[in-house]
Parts: C-alpha cells; sequence; structure tokens
C-alpha cells in the first residue's frame, strides 16, 4: 500500500525526503507522490514541502487507520497481519473467525468502536469511538491449554510497560488489570479454542481507556484513562506499536519455556498487590492473607495468616484489596 510506505518513510526520516526520492525507493511517478501526499493531508497529516527540499511530516493526527498503524509498527510479527475496522462487534468475535480462515499467528484486530464488547465473565465493556484502544491479537501457541492462560498475563505485562514509557506510575493488579492512581485503565479477555490436549488459537483482547475524559456513573470511581491521569492527549496508533513491540518481546521470553519463570521479575516489579493484604474470593470459601508475587504459571501465591501458602487460579477466584479494589 504506497500511502502506507510513503507515511513510513516520511516518519523515519530525520530530514526532508524529496519527490525524487520517494519515487526511486517506491518505484512510482511524482504525480503519484503528490496524490497521496495531498491526500495525507485531507487526512490531518501536516506535511511540509519545500521546493528543492522535498516534504517533511511535521505531525500526525489521531487516527486509527491500516496506514497510521502499520507506518508506526516495528514489530518482527505482531501485527503484521493487520485487520482494521472502523465499527465492529467485538475485536475478539474478529479475531476467532480469522484464525478458523487460517489466519498467521500474530494477526492484529483493531477498531474505532465496538458494539458488544466484553469483559470477564460476560459483563460488558464500554467502547466509545475515536479515544480508545480496542485490539485482538491472534495467537498459535504450541505448548498444552493449562500453560497458555497465563497469556494475559504476559499482555498485562506488555500494556503496563509500554504505559510506563509515557512516564505514568502504573501498576498491574492480578491476574492482568492495569492501573494509575487506584483506577483501572486497561481491562484484557483472553480466550482459547483447544482440545484437551491441543490449541487450535488463543486469542487476546485488549481495551485501553486512552483519550477519554469521563466515564459512565456506574464506574467513574473505578476507571481512568491516560490522558486524565498524563493531562494530555496520547498517540494511539505510537502507543499500539509500543504494546506491540513490548508483546512480541514478552510472548517469545514465554514460549521459550512456556511459562512465566522468565517474566516473573518484570511482572512482580510492577505487581501492586505483592507484599499487601488481599482477601480472595473463592466458590470454596473466601479468605484473607497477603500477597507474596506470582509462580511460573501466573498463580497468586497468597500467604495465609497461619504461614501457610496458597496459589490461587485466575480463572477460579477473584482477589480484592482488604481496603480498596487494589
Amino acid at each position: 500500500m504506497r500511502k502506507t510506505e510513503i507515511l513510513t518513510l516520511l516518519r523515519e526520516s530525520a530530514d526532508y525526503l524529496s519527490g525524487q526520492e520517494l519515487c526511486g525507493r517506491l518505484g512510482v511517478s511524482r504525480t503519484a507522490v503528490w496524490k497521496i501526499i495531498n491526500q495525507l493531508k485531507e487526512e490531518g497529516y501536516e506535511i511540509e514541502a519545500v521546493q528543492n527540499r522535498g516534504y517533511r511530516l511535521l505531525s500526525s493526527p489521531d487516527l486509527l487507520g491500516e496506514s497510521e498503524i502499520k507506518s508506526r509498527l516495528h514489530t518482527g510479527w505482531a501485527g503484521k497481519n493487520l485487520i482494521f475496522h472502523p465499527v465492529t462487534g467485538s475485536t475478539n468475535i474478529d479475531a476467532k473467525a480469522a484464525a478458523e480462515k487460517g489466519a498467521p499467528e500474530g494477526t492484529l484486530v483493531v477498531t474505532e468502536r465496538q458494539d458488544a464488547g466484553r469483559g470477564r465473565r460476560g459483563r460488558g465493556w464500554f467502547s466509545p469511538e475515536g479515544c480508545n484502544l480496542y485490539f485482538t491479537i491472534l495467537l498459535r501457541p504450541g505448548c498444552a491449554p493449562d500453560q497458555a492462560c497465563t497469556l494475559t498475563l504476559v499482555m498485562a505485562l506488555a500494556v503496563a510497560q509500554a504505559v510506563r514509557e509515557l512516564g505514568l506510575d502504573v501498576g498491574i493488579k492480578w491476574p492482568n488489570d492495569v492501573v494509575i492512581a487506584g483506577k483501572k485503565v486497561c481491562g484484557i479477555l483472553t480466550e482459547m479454542s483447544a482440545e484437551p490436549d491441543f490449541i487450535h488459537y488463543v486469542v487476546i483482547g485488549t481495551g485501553m481507556n486512552v483519550n477519554q475524559e469521563a466515564f459512565p456513573e456506574e464506574i467513574a470511581g473505578t476507571a481512568t484513562s491516560l490522558r486524565i491521569e498524563k493531562g494530555e492527549r496520547i498517540a494511539r496508533a505510537g502507543l499500539l506499536a509500543s504494546v506491540m513491540a513490548h508483546f512480541e518481546s514478552a510472548y517469545e521470553t514465554f514460549c521459550a519455556t512456556w511459562d512465566l519463570s522468565g517474566l516473573a521479575a518484570d511482572y512482580e516489579s510492577l505487581l501492586l498487590n505483592k507484599d499487601r493484604p488481599v482477601r480472595v474470593l473463592d466458590p470454596k470459601g473466601d479468605f484473607e492473607g497477603t500477597a507474596r508475587g506470582i509462580n511460573e504459571k501466573g498463580e497468586l501465591l497468597v500467604e495465609r495468616q497461619d504461614g501457610r501458602l496458597e496459589c490461587v487460579y485466575a480463572g477460579e477466584v477473584s482477589v480484592r484489596g482488604v481496603y480498596g479494589y487494589v
């Protein structure tokens, strides 16, 4: 796609790019370059054109589209096969449909708005248009199904690392809530198609509150956005590219052992629950204790008051702070 290629070249250039150089790199005419530059300007890109010097990208609009996202990505495989929908029901549903048709690992589904976004346990996910990130990545890991359950923690780690690069004090509430100032900025839903000993595919859906400025009354006390916390707008495509870069690296570490042994230290450095009192809401009976970190399976290690160490599995229970959300 020539528009993507021109946008990528302009973004990566430290100086002006001449029309002749663009023509040579892309194998197109000067007229074709001029038309694409004008198209980009119409979409909101600020491009300076100087005679005898060429073109230079000054600023980008906060768009989510195929060209914008692809021009930001610097990954080896994560997001290279991109599916973008301006509006969709659910990116997880779209990713599963793509998986059934043979889409490769790393396929990334992105949308501006979800009409049927979902959270854990079938809860709805508020998905307004034009301000946040909603995306799902498709994976085909070669591990056992029970080992893939930890991938939701891998995505939480990647999201938190990308947000930290924005200069925000971010943490993770086990297993996968990304939190700033005691409020949630990201939800992650992992789903799998598998047989007892074989995984067909895994999809990890992520919803990030990026530039949203207000929330419905029922979640206003527990939700925030990166814009609210940082006090300025965030370029969503750039943030998405950062998440994909961190995820690709973390996933490859996971694949080396099919567990979190290589990622536990990084995860625990962001774990808000660690060494704090927690209440475990277990169908077998609630109990309180102190969170001590995670094991290689991604289970939360909770020390009971009598000193016994319990391994808490995310799929079975919920964990709350004794004195609040975290």
